[in-house]
C-alpha cells in the first residue's frame, strides 16, 4: 500500500521537533524525509540517511531538471532540498513519509502532492509565549530571539494555507490532538 505525506511546519519553540519525535515512536509507519544539501556531512552523519551530501553544481542541475519538489538556498551555495524521486521511493516502499520544513516548502509539498498530504502548522498560544519560552531555553542571543519572533510572526500570517492548526498551549493535549488528526488521516 503506497504511503501518505505529513507536513510540519511551525516557527522555532513551538514544540514541534517534540510532538514529531513523539509521533515517530508510535506505530504510524511514519519516516522522515530524506533531504538533500550542499553542506558537509557533520559528525557521524552517512549519506542516505540523514541526507544526501552533493555539491553546489549537482543541486543546480537538480534544479534545471525540476528535480525537487522543494528547495531553498539558505546562504550562498548552501542548498537543501526534496528530491520528487526519493519521496516517490519511500511512498512506493508505503512509508509514511514526515516533513519538518518551513511554511513555504510546506505550502509547495501540499501544492504537489494535494489530498495524498497532511500539512500541520503548530502553534504557539500567543507571540509573547513564544518569546517567552526562547528566551528560557538560554541559548540565543536577544537579537537572535527578536529575528526568530519576526520570522514567527511571517510564519503564523501563512498558517491558514495549511489543512490544520494545532495550538501548542498544553503539550500533551497537542500530542493527543496531532495524533488523533495523523491517525484519520492515515486510514481515509
Amino acid at each position: 500500500m503506497r504511503g501518505k505525506l505529513i507536513i510540519f511546519c511551525a516557527p522555532s519553540g513551538t514544540g514541534k521537533s517534540t510532538i514529531i519525535n513523539y509521533l515517530m515512536g508510535l506505530e504510524l509507519n511514519l519516516h522522515f524525509s530524506i533531504s538533500t544539501t550542499t553542506r558537509a556531512p557533520r559528525g557521524e552523519e552517512k549519506n542516505g540517511v540523514e541526507y544526501f551530501f552533493i555539491s553546489p553544481e549537482e543541486f543546480r542541475s537538480h534544479i534545471q531538471n525540476d528535480d525537487f519538489v522543494e528547495y531553498e538556498e539558505v546562504y550562498t551555495d548552501r542548498f537543501y532540498g526534496t528530491l520528487k524521486s526519493q519521496v516517490e521511493s519511500q511512498l512506493e516502499a508505503g512509508q509514511n513519509v514526515v516533513f519538518d520544513v518551513d511554511v513555504n516548502g510546506g505550502m509547495r509539498i501540499k501544492k504537489h502532492y494535494g489530498n495524498q498530504a497532511l500539512s500541520i502548522f503548530i502553534m504557539p498560544p500567543s507571540i509573547q509565549t513564544l518569546r517567552n519560552r526562547l528566551e528560557n531555553r538560554g541559548t540565543d542571543a536577544p537579537e537572535v530571539i527578536d529575528q526568530r519572533i519576526a520570522r514567527a510572526e511571517y510564519e503564523i500570517s501563512q498558517a491558514d494555507n495549511f489543512d490544520c492548526q494545532v495550538v501548542n498551549d498544553d503539550l500533551e493535549t497537542a500530542k493527543k490532538q496531532v495524533f488523533e488528526i495523523i491517525s484519520k488521516f492515515l486510514k481515509d
